[in-house]
């Protein structure tokens, strides 16, 4: 087996190859250029699409060639594979908007400048290209009916439905994996779980159009919690590669905050650290968890490849600021940031004194437990200690004229908003 192969199984990273023995031997005799694409169903990718473009890149690393497919064209039609109802359709504009949104974060993977440097390419230009009566007669005639529902991704919807654009998608990617490999010489493509059907039937249209043909498949397992929860998403949504979706500092939280459970196997699919420090830090999760070596090493290493070394510095400030309670050496965006998740409240009254603010915001039950949460030292505004039961908000504890961060207890954290 080759060497890549080896590294990629260490990591859990393969699920599916069409022929392992083949594809071994076609690594270790070329540079092969290797494929994978996603549809621009938004202006940025969440880490759920991340592991996918990561193997490409691992590709790279071993001296093959990326070519990274964005599906401007497949976009405006929809996978329907293991989707329980139809994607709504999106505007040409949207797409191509999307489409520019994306290709800036492909030039953070990717290195494009080298004999093996990375390609990109958007579907739109030769799907736009081919009329109703050519992709009939050219392609749809390659194609049997019964070969298409087979396919597991079309299955489980024929019971909802399933409408006759969705359930050419299929053909679309694999006229995408034909142009490729005439084109560019592509001979294999990955993907996810879920793009078994699809790649395979690239395969199959290639065979039946052009005869054999040294193209091969790879897909890539679902990434799971070991608490059986959905990875990618937090309470407040999917974590975005867009520093304007998700900033750097929420990015590099939310690798810290993984747990002992986890923190190993997304070390394997998310970084490109070696065998032997990936191992080591394994066993420091195991001699000294407390520690969290392996959370800060995952959230270190993501964060710089991703957003660069000055975004991990600052994201690092926040979060250390933040364990000492120093509220007030952080900027306003920065508090805003830190605290976008934390409960809101809204206070109405015009006298702002402080136990009046605690009880009708509910972050003390009532006002004897607030004069005793103050009297204390329970209470922190903008991460100072406030033991007057007699103090009043004022300006100085108002934060860009808007906002003040109060803590109750080490680390019920809560923003006040004043009316």
């Amino acid at each position: 087996m080759s060497q890549l192969l080896d590294d990629l199984r260490f990591r859990g990273i393969i699920y599916q190859m069409t022929d392992e023995e083949r594809i071994s031997e076609l690594l270790e005799k070329e540079q092969v250029s290797i494929y994978c694409g996603a549809d621009p169903t938004a202006d940025s990718l969440h880490i759920g699409h991340l592991v996918p473009f990561l193997t490409l890149r691992r590709f790279q690393e071993f001296g093959h060639r990326p070519v990274i497919l964005l599906g401007g064209g497949t976009g405006m039609i929809g996978d329907p594979s293991f989707k329980a109802e139809e994607r709504k359709l999106l505007t040409e504009e949207q797409i191509d908007d999307n489409v520019k949104g994306i290709q800036k974060q492909m030039e953070r993977i990717f290195d494009f400048s080298d004999e093996n440097g990375a390609v990109l390419v958007n579907n739109k230009d030769w799907l736009k290209e081919i009329s109703l009566i050519s992709f009939l007669r050219d392609y749809g005639k390659h194609v049997p009916l019964n070969y298409m529902l087979s396919k597991d991704a079309i299955q489980t919807r024929l019971e909802t439905g399933i409408s006759y654009t969705e359930f050419t998608y299929t053909i679309l990617q694999a006229i995408d994996f034909g142009h490729l490999n005439k084109e560019y010489n592509v001979k294999m493509q990955i993907g996810g779980s879920d793009q078994w059907g699809n790649i395979t039937s690239g395969l199959e249209l290639m065979r039946r159009m052009y005869g054999e043909t040294d193209t091969e498949g790879l897909t890539i397992p679902l990434i799971t919690k070991a608490d059986g929860k959905k990875f990618g998403k937090t309470e407040s949504g999917n974590i975005w590669l867009d520093p304007e979706r998700t900033s750097p500092y929420e990015f590099y939280q939310f690798w810290l905050n993984q747990s002992d459970d986890d923190v190993v196997k997304f070390l394997k699919l998310f970084t490109f650290l070696g065998k032997d420090e990936i191992e080591a830090l394994e066993q420091s999760v195991k001699d000294e968890p407390h520690l969290r070596k392996a959370q800060k090493r995952l959230a270190e290493e993501i964060t710089t490849f991703l957003h660069g070394s000055d975004a991990l510095g600052e994201a690092e400030r926040i979060s250390e600021a933040l364990f000492r309670g120093n509220i007030k050496e952080l900027t306003t965006d920065q508090v805003k940031d830190a605290f976008k998740d934390v409960p809101t409240a809204v206070f109405e009254g015009e006298e702002k004194n402080l136990v009046n603010v605690l009880v009708d915001t509910k972050i003390s039950p009532s006002r004897r437990q607030a004069r005793e949460d103050i009297s204390n030292g329970a209470i922190y505004i903008n991460g100072e200690r406030q033991q007057d039961v007699n103090h009043v908000i004022g300006e100085a504890d108002i934060l860009d004229d808007e906002f003040t961060v109060v803590r109750r207890g080490k680390k019920k954290y809560h923003i006040v908003r004043y009316k």
